[in-house]
């Protein structure tokens, strides 16, 4: 059984066909569109733009009312170029959905971006869930029932030494045993999972649930008959062979069976633990936010956005406000694409988008994790994809249990850590598969079933299963220390994870297992991993909970919090700390990026504090600290700053005094005063002359 999709970018359009500039509105209105389709695109307006002058959309709006606004939004702007367009969902204050039916995407965003209210439009994509492979090195087995008789081999201290198992010792289990003796999570720590939504059901996760949110705004993707609203339950993602012939909206996506995906996923990060029913989570006492993006073949930016911003409580209007935001947020989903933010590609905004929310998120005290993303079944991994490969997330790469990296598994130099990610091992021809990820399931092949697990031959693997025991292991960090910032955890992790090993088997045909390299286009398949290609190591959950407590931590702040450009940006690291009985001797700032923005430091010398130049514009700041104690070690950290763009001074409208359509009436005061300095006026001009 297939328990996962293929990782494909989805789109709402079918066709790329082009439109013939057209000069005028006028001119516009006239132009007919080839009907291939129908197109969901993401717009943002202007500050300055009428429309949103007229009636600004606040976060803290009503659904009716943000509806009411988006539509009109929507309209207008249709009615300006001259094509029928509809109102969808809000991001944010200026930027929402916009739909039109039988028209196409591309040449629709193409006519869009010329209307002078509208700073940038970008086709809502669709993102999926990452796929199981199915290549030879991981066969899709029967189905059935029994084992592993590995068990959690994942959350298991590695093996030392010792005989050698015949299938190879297990290198890169996370030692969840170790982290459980300091704690085994805290209630007050909310782990979000973005995904398919859950089986609230399943016994497993009964008592370990929030009331979460479904944020799917595309009945064809929601499958659960609604839109957006509270129930973030997992209905099933199945695609028949006869819906995907009967709707060219499904002609991108894979038939199959319900995947289970966000079940899957939840049970890794926080099953219920040590009550002599089922499997144990990471963290078993942390709590458990569904937000449901994912549904039939994937899901589009602007849900998943929205699912993230709504998540660490930030307000989405039209949404009731998050009662629990998390701390962690888990996004085993994403698509082949870049988080390079250019302004001038229609990739670069949707990444801007994306870069705008995990700085908003982080901003709030959360921690992002996502998973690497799965290539090729059968050829092997390439570069890592959107929104893993953005700034200021943890992006996850999958492990063999040997420590190699699994041939599905993407990578690349924006990777921050490795983990297990399954992979079936067979000492024989129709035996079990020894290292499947054990987790919560359903037996549903279309609509929800009996409450299972994944085992040996109902065996997952992926990415999708390598960032919740990540997420896990932060959740039990935060349950020590909940003071500690995105940019700590990241730096505790980076700092504790374990060496990754070297020349760990041989291939099918006696040769070494290569090297793995910088992605350059190629598919990779198993390869050692390097910190260039697999992040700082294999996470270790024992030694990143350890240290919580007596690491040194490297802090940024930034004055002013929420910089403009023109604005000189002041740095300090005075919040930093030397590990326990040490203290800090130095400090060393680093410029990472500056976004376009800024060229440098103005002053950056070994002092807690420094500022950067004024920047030029809006955009995003990356920079680094480095702390050095009294005895030599080093520990650093790195935060992104987001400049916004100087706010626009807009005069106000005057609005001229009502006059008088005829029929008479009583004169005004103000028109009696009028009249008699005017009568006045004439009467010293009689007398100059």
């Amino acid at each position: 059984m297939k328990l996962l999709r293929s990782l494909l970018l989805g789109t709402a359009v079918s066709a790329m066909l082009p439109l013939l500039p057209v000069p005028t509105v006028a001119a516009q209105a006239a132009t007919t569109m080839t009907a291939t389709s129908n197109a969901r695109l993401i717009v943002r307006f202007k500050a300055t733009a009428a429309s949103v002058r007229a009636k600004a959309l606040s976060a803290s709006a009503s659904a009716s009312d943000a509806a009411t606004t988006t539509q009109s939004r929507a309209l207008s702007l249709g009615q300006r170029m001259g094509v029928t367009l509809a109102g969808g969902r809000a991001v944010d204050e200026r930027t929402q959905v916009v739909t039109a039916s039988g028209v196409d995407g591309a040449a629709l965003v193409k006519r869009l971006s010329q209307d002078t209210e509208v700073e940038w439009v970008a086709i809502d994509q669709r993102r999926k869930h990452y796929a199981a492979p199915n290549d030879p090195l991981f066969e899709t087995v029967p189905t059935g029932s029994g084992g592993p008789t590995s068990g959690q081999w994942y959350l298991k201290a590695p093996d030392a030494g010792g005989a050698a198992r015949p299938d190879g010792n297990i290198s890169s289990s996370i030692n969840a045993l170790g982290a459980w003796e300091r704690t085994t999570g805290s209630a007050s720590i909310v782990v979000a999972v973005l995904d398919s939504g859950v089986r609230y059901d399943h016994p497993d996760l009964a008592g370990k649930l929030l009331p979460g949110y479904d944020m799917i705004s595309e009945n064809l993707v929601s499958n659960d008959g609604d839109l957006r609203d509270s129930d973030a339950s997992d209905p099933g993602d199945w695609l028949t062979s006869a819906e995907k012939a009967a709707n060219s909206f499904y002609k991108d996506c894979e038939v199959e069976n319900s995947s289970w995906h966000g079940t899957q996923v939840a049970g890794l990060i926080g099953a219920a633990s040590n009550n002599g029913v089922g499997m144990a989570g990471v963290s078993w006492g942390s709590k458990i936010l569904p937000v449901r993006v994912l549904g039939k073949c994937g899901g589009y930016d602007t849900d998943i956005i929205a699912g993230m911003q709504w998540a660490a409580g930030i307000a989405v209007p039209g949404v009731p406000a998050n009662p629990n935001p998390a701390r962690v947020l888990n996004m085993s989903l994403g698509g082949p694409a870049s988080c390079d933010p250019t302004p001038s590609t229609e990739a670069g905004r949707t990444a801007t988008l994306y870069r705008e929310a995990i700085a908003a998120v982080s901003a709030k005290g959360a921690v992002v994790v996502v998973a690497a993303g799965n290539g090729d079944p059968i050829l092997g991994g390439r570069e890592v994809g959107l929104p893993a490969n953005c700034p200021g997330v943890i992006g996850v790469v999958a492990l063999r249990h040997l420590g190699s990296k699994v041939g599905f598994s993407d990578l690349g130099p924006e990777i921050t850590i490795a983990a297990p990610g399954g992979n079936c091992v067979k000492l024989g021809v129709g035996e079990a598969c020894l290292y499947p990820m054990l987790s919560t399931f359903n037996a549903g092949t279309t609509s929800p079933g009996a409450s299972i697990y994944t085992d040996s031959f109902r065996a997952a693997y992926g990415t999708s299963f390598s960032a919740p025991l990540v997420s896990g292991t932060i959740a039990l960090m935060l349950s020590q220390k909940p003071t500690l910032a995105p940019a700590e955890v990241i730096s505790l992790l980076k700092s504790t994870a374990r060496a990754f090993p070297s020349l760990v088997s041989k291939n099918a045909d006696g040769s070494d297992v290569p090297q793995c390299v910088v992605p350059n286009g190629n598919y990779q398949l198993e390869c050692y991993c390097t910190t260039t290609t697999c992040g700082a190591g294999m996470l270790d959950a024992a030694a990143a909970v350890a240290a919580v407590t007596t690491a040194a931590q490297a802090r940024i702040t930034s004055t002013p919090a929420t910089p403009q450009a023109g604005d000189a940006i002041q740095l300090s690291a005075s919040t930093s700390a030397a590990a326990t009985g040490r203290t800090i001797a130095g400090y060393a700032w680093t410029l990472v990026s500056g976004g376009g923005i800024v060229s440098g430091f103005s002053s950056a010398t070994n002092a807690s504090t420094a500022a950067l130049a004024a920047a030029t514009g809006a955009g995003m700041v990356t920079v680094r600290l480095q702390i050095t104690d009294d005895q030599g070690a080093a520990t650093t950290s790195e935060t992104s700053i987001t400049v916004v763009a100087a706010p626009v001074v807009v005069p106000p409208v005057v609005t001229p005094p009502a006059t008088s359509s005829g029929g008479g009436g009583a004169m005004g005061l103000g028109w009696l005063l009028g009249l008699a300095l005017a009568a006045l006026g004439m009467g010293l001009q009689r007398r100059v002359s």
